[in-house]
């Protein structure tokens, strides 16, 4: 089966609205989830506290599990793989927004980061 993120079946690329991590902290506190979406290795190295992990590859399989109501931001290392995340849940329906430079720009900020812990 092919991936459908990466050939999808909308005719042209969006525009994928942008955060940045200072915004994401906002947003946080606020009680918004977030969607990483690295792979597990990846997040026991670091991640943002409390996030749901569906690796990139899994998202088209994993969608249900994706938060629905209001504005989901959607995380990786630095940016590139949430872009493609966001664009795929936003042409399903989801209001996903990139976090610019993931957790490259999250560590750059010295905003609390936690380690181990995957999900099984």
């Amino acid at each position: 089966m092919p991936d459908r993120l990466h050939r999808p079946r909308y005719p042209a690329r969006m525009d994928v609205p942008e955060i940045d991590v200072a915004e994401l902290a906002r947003q946080r506190e606020a009680g918004v989830a977030v969607l990483d979406v690295r792979n597990p290795d990846e997040y026991d190295q670091a991640h943002v506290a409390n996030v749901i992990l569906i690796p990139l590859g899994e998202l088209v399989e994993r969608v249900g599990e994706v938060p629905t109501e209001g504005t989901l931001p959607i995380i990786c290392r630095s940016g590139a793989r949430s872009a493609r995340a966001a664009e795929w849940l936003r042409a399903q329906g989801v209001d996903a927004v990139n976090v610019a430079g993931g957790m490259l720009a999250w560590a750059d900020a010295g905003l609390e980061i936690e380690t181990g812990g995957s999900p099984t």
